[in-house]
Formats: structure tokens, C-alpha cells, sequence
């Protein structure tokens, strides 16, 4: 009896330990080491996305903003010695010869603001461009009339360059640079995961390249005539527009498409982290440049978001003045794309024919 009990105890001891085999083993098949490395680089992302988003915006502060002076020499040199001195440096003043001359400054996007001196009086006049963006130029408000407060001075506000009425905040031009770069990086995600994420020949990693071609114009176009005609938000510059707009969707393709010829599928996740976690905050869409912290300042004339953003404005508001080097890191980021694609293609050609060949 006894051995009959403790062979039924060692069946199901041995039963037992099978099950727990049998578990190991689907989990392993289930959540290979593969996936976990991929589940923590999205944790990483998730991680970065949050650090990203709140520590560009949490504590906005100006930074340099340039405004112009115009008064007497004597009293212009004192007044712009004095913003330049406010702790912090928000401001970065220097002299304009006359009020014309200042207001044509503001109006062309080469300064933010123009403070305007009038000797015979204790109200001076601020132009400011509320085009070039919103928090810019309530937080040189906040400045010019604590500054002129403490001299019993009062400051009037004229906005030389106001938004256009669809326009709220001047937000759209950043959530159509977004809308546009996500569409980019998105088909070109498409395209590895149904194709393979690395092109397996040159051939094919140029018809890649030039299968977007008609999705960018396509999007370019859509997204101009959604802000334009649609719903009225930036009329005007409809074909400028549309054109800044391919470009940017095929910038976005072609840049996914080198991070996936040189990473596979984590290319995916480097284009994300390149694109939204890092390019989105520091566009200057809710905060403009001279109030993002100094990290995310740097990065956004250097990204296609910012680069995008600023196009959008210097385009429909101020006559496109100064959008040639915004259209330049754009174009670089396209050749970048398009040499790092074609290269990295030929490359896997080349070893998979050297492959065969031993």
C-alpha cells in the first residue's frame, strides 16, 4: 500500500514538474528575450516622451528675446543697458535708428519687438508681431511694462503683424508641421513592416524612395488645402504651403527609412524618438524658441519640427523673410535620408550576394 502511495506521489510530482516545463516553455516562446529588450525600449520611450514633453514645458522663462529701442542716443543706451541687465537675460535689446525703421524690423521677423521712446511724453509705444508667436510676445508685455512701471512710464501695445482670425494662438502651423511629419514617418513604417524593414537590394530601397514621392506631394496638398479653403485657419500661401509640406513628408519617409535600413525595426523606434519625443516640444508650437529651456532651444532650428514650424510662419506671415535656412536643414535631412537609405541597401545587397557566393 505504501508502495503504491508513493508511486502515485512521484506520478504527480512528475506530472507536475512536466507542467511546469511545459509553462517555462511557453513563456519563452511567448516573451522571447527579443520581446522583452523591445518592451523596455518602449518603456524608454514612454519614459523619455514624459520627460521630454514636461521638462520643455513646465517652467517656461524668456530667453534673449531681441527687441529694437528706439529713443535719443543718450536715453536709447541707457534704456537698452538696462533691459540687457534684467536678471535672467530675457531680453536682448539693441538700437534702431528710428520708429519706421523699427516697425519694418518686427514686421520682417528680424526682431520680436520694438520699444519706441517718446521724449516728450511718458507713453512710449511697443510693435510687437503676434504672428511670430503668442507666448513671445506676452511674455515681452510682461517685461516692457514692469521695466516702464518702475521709470512711471506706460507702454501701448500696437501689433504690426496679428494672426490671421482662423488662426487661434497661432497654433495651426504647428499641428500642421505635425500632421505632416507623422504621415511621413508612418507610410515609411508601412512600408518596412509589409516589405521588410531593411531593403533587401539597392533596386528596392530606391523604389521605396520614390513610392513616397506621391504620398508626400499628395499630403503636402491635403494638409494646405485642410488650413487653406477647409477651415480657413491660414489663407493664402496655399501652394508655398502645399510645397513645404511634401518636403517635409518626404524628410520624415526618408529618414525613417535610413534608421530602418541601419536598425530594422528599431529604426521605427529611433525615428519616434527623434521626431515626437524630441521634435515636437522643441518646435516652438506652444512655447516658442526663446522660452523653451536651454536643451530643447538648441535642438529646434536643428530638427525638421522646429525647422517646419518656423517655415509655416515666416511663410504666411512674414513674406517667407529668412525661411532659406529653415528649407536648409529640411533638405539636408532628405539627402541625409535618401544617401543613408541607398547606401545601406547597397550594403545588404553586396553581403547577401557575398553570402551566396561562399
Amino acid at each position: 500500500m505504501f508502495r503504491t502511495m508513493r508511486g502515485h506521489d512521484k506520478a504527480l510530482a512528475a506530472e507536475a514538474d512536466e507542467a511546469r516545463r511545459k509553462f517555462r516553455s511557453d513563456v519563452r516562446d511567448a516573451v522571447s528575450v527579443r520581446t522583452i529588450l523591445l518592451v523596455s525600449g518602449v518603456l524608454l520611450l514612454q519614459l523619455g516622451f514624459i520627460l521630454s514633453y514636461v521638462g520643455a514645458f513646465h517652467s517656461p522663462r524668456p530667453f534673449r528675446i531681441p527687441i529694437g529701442v528706439v529713443a535719443p542716443a543718450t536715453l536709447g543706451a541707457k534704456i537698452s543697458s538696462q533691459l540687457n541687465g534684467i536678471a535672467s537675460d530675457p531680453l536682448r535689446a539693441v538700437l534702431v535708428d528710428n520708429a519706421s525703421a523699427a516697425r519694418h524690423e518686427v514686421e520682417h521677423a528680424s526682431l520680436s519687438a520694438a520699444l519706441v521712446i517718446n521724449p516728450t511724453s511718458t507713453t512710449d509705444m511697443l510693435f510687437v508681431a503676434s504672428a511670430g508667436g503668442a507666448s513671445v510676445v506676452a511674455a515681452t508685455e510682461e517685461i516692457i511694462t514692469e521695466a516702464e512701471s518702475s521709470l512711471h512710464r506706460h507702454v501701448v501695445v500696437a501689433d504690426v503683424v496679428p494672426l490671421q482670425v482662423g488662426d487661434g494662438r497661432g497654433l495651426t502651423g504647428f499641428y500642421l508641421v505635425i500632421g505632416w511629419i507623422v504621415g511621413g514617418y508612418l507610410v515609411a513604417a508601412l512600408l518596412g513592416i509589409s516589405g521588410g524593414a531593411r531593403p533587401a537590394t539597392l533596386r528596392r530601397g530606391a523604389i521605396r524612395l520614390l513610392a513616397v514621392v506621391p504620398y508626400a506631394i499628395l499630403s503636402g496638398l491635403g494638409g494646405a488645402i485642410i488650413v487653406g479653403p477647409v477651415l480657413g485657419a491660414l489663407t493664402g500661401h496655399m501652394v508655398a504651403l502645399w510645397w513645404l509640406g511634401a518636403l517635409l513628408v518626404f524628410a520624415a519617409a526618408a529618414v525613417t527609412m535610413a534608421f530602418e535600413t541601419l536598425f530594422g525595426v528599431i529604426g521605427i523606434g529611433i525615428t519616434v524618438l527623434l521626431f515626437v519625443v524630441l521634435g515636437n516640444p522643441s518646435a516652438g508650437g506652444a512655447y516658442q524658441t526663446a522660452l523653451l529651456p536651454p536643451f530643447w532651444r538648441a535642438l529646434s532650428s536643428a530638427l525638421p519640427n522646429g525647422a517646419g514650424v518656423d517655415s509655416v510662419r515666416r511663410i504666411v506671415y512674414f513674406g517667407g523673410q529668412g525661411v532659406g535656412g529653415d528649407l536648409g536643414v529640411i533638405a539636408l535631412y532628405v539627402l541625409g535620408g535618401v544617401f543613408v537609405t541607398l547606401v545601406g541597401s547597397l550594403r545588404h545587397e553586396r553581403r547577401a550576394t557575398q553570402q551566396l557566393s561562399d
